[in-house]
């Protein structure tokens, strides 16, 4: 009897014991989440055009300047609907801390975002991004997002659901309707089998 209540009172000892252990233990970082810029490298880095500017007309290239040298491994261009530019961007293993890119010409649009990664020192992978705008009537692109994120909290406001904006749809017209072939033939006959059909035969 003492031998299993001894059993027991361990049992419940080595309980508390990991409930205490997995309680106190402060939470440790996503040690797969590499993209946290620690370094500064993001704040350090200029671009041109210069984030949130806004430009009389549509710039040439993308530049950035790194505070020391970085492998480019993404540069993405894309307009506030997320309409991508192709700016034919090819990754290139060379270190350097300059980087100019040529890209085409842009059509009017409220701003534009670009999106790079690099890979630091250690490897780490480092995520940025610069916006800009181009146009006589143009505005600051955040001006513009604030103004999108004041009306995507007014329609979710007093709801636990989250608006999320919907993909753009692209609308096909005068579009050839799909033929189909039927599943089955139905063949008829005449009731009268082999009776060959007169017009002058008198009917029964």
């Amino acid at each position: 009897m003492k031998s299993y209540s001894f059993q027991k009172l361990s049992i419940v000892l080595l309980g508390f014991g990991l409930w205490h252990s997995a309680v106190a233990q402060p939470p440790q970082a996503d040690l797969t989440h590499h993209d946290e810029d620690i370094t500064g490298i993001s704040i350090e880095t200029e671009t041109v055009p210069v984030d949130d500017s806004v430009l009389l007309e549509a710039p040439k290239e993308l530049q950035l300047e790194f505070p020391y040298d970085v492998r480019l491994v993404k540069l993405t261009l894309r307009n506030e609907l997320r309409d991508w530019v192709d700016i034919d961007f090819r990754y290139d293993p060379t270190i350097q801390e300059k980087f100019l890119w040529t890209i085409p010409e842009l059509t009017a649009a409220i701003y534009y975002t670009a999106d790079w990664a690099i890979l630091a020192m250690n490897d780490r992978l480092i995520r940025g991004s610069f916006s800009f705008s181009f146009g006589p009537e143009a505005q600051s692109p955040s001006v513009i997002k604030e103004s999108e994120a004041r009306v995507l909290d007014s329609i979710g406001a007093g709801s636990s659901t989250r608006f999320v904006t919907p993909p753009r749809t692209n609308i096909i017209l005068n579009q050839d309707q799909p033929n189909y072939d039927p599943p089955f033939t139905i063949k008829l006959e005449d009731k009268r089998g082999e009776q060959p059909l007169d017009s002058s035969a008198e009917p029964r």
